[in-house]
């Protein structure tokens, strides 16, 4: 896709993106239910997941541009697995915001050490430590080598994220979409917002990666001008 293609996609994406969001939050904070033990507090799950889930999808994308990187070595992909750690550290920040606002006033405490709280926290410190190991390695071969092989080894942390429940008892509720996990009223404002925030997703990586694209080619007209 070209830059002329790519400029004329951006404002059509925002507007959907803009849409979807508005419809969202209509969905998750006015029509959707009031859930009969936590009342309007549990309205929060829905970004709370949503935001993990497209977080867990952001570290997906580093998982396998970093593969891509090191299999062929194509700077694109740097580049991609980047811009996908950033996201996905942004929106971990979320949900590691979200969670306590939930878990005050239900578990009385702001945090708890349990597999999924646990597990989330170290994921997202993982990729914290992937952009500080980017950010001083100065040689760009080497960074974007050990930052791939870093991003690889960093998403083994994933499953444990998503399978914790699953595995291990856990103070954590249960998945929403298990058989009885959740309301059939509440499902248009929970499926809402994670297409919203998987829209975000894409359009943030579109906007960084083009960010990221300038950025390089900036220091390599600075490396000839040298």
């Amino acid at each position: 896709m070209n830059e002329r293609t790519s400029a004329r996609l951006d404002p059509v994406l925002w507007g959907i993106l803009g849409i979807a969001m508005l419809a969202a939050l209509y969905l998750a904070l006015v029509d959707a239910p009031r859930e009969r033990t936590m009342g309007d507090l549990q309205r929060i799950f829905y970004f709370h997941v949503a935001a993990a889930v497209a977080g867990l999808t952001a570290f997906g994308v580093n998982f396998a541009s970093s593969i891509a990187y090191v299999a062929r070595r194509e700077r694109r992909w740097d580049r991609l697995a980047l811009c996908a750690a950033e996201t996905g550290v942004a929106f971990f920040a979320i949900v590691l915001l979200t969670g306590p606002i939930w878990a005050k006033p239900v578990w009385m405490v702001w945090w708890t050490w349990s597999p999924r709280l646990t597990s989330s926290l170290v994921l997202c410190l993982l990729y914290v430590a992937y952009l500080l190991v980017r950010r001083y390695l100065e040689d760009p071969d080497r960074r974007a080598m050990i930052a791939a092989v870093f991003g690889i080894v960093a998403f083994v942390d994933a499953p444990l994220v998503w399978f914790s429940i699953r595995w291990w008892r856990d103070i954590h509720p249960s998945p929403m979409l298990e058989s009885g996990g959740i309301d059939p009223a509440m499902r248009p404002a929970f499926w809402a917002c994670l297409a919203a925030f998987e829209l975000l997703l894409v359009y943030l990586l579109r906007r960084r990666y083009a960010l990221e694209s300038l950025e390089e080619e900036l220091e390599r007209l600075g490396r000839l001008a040298e």
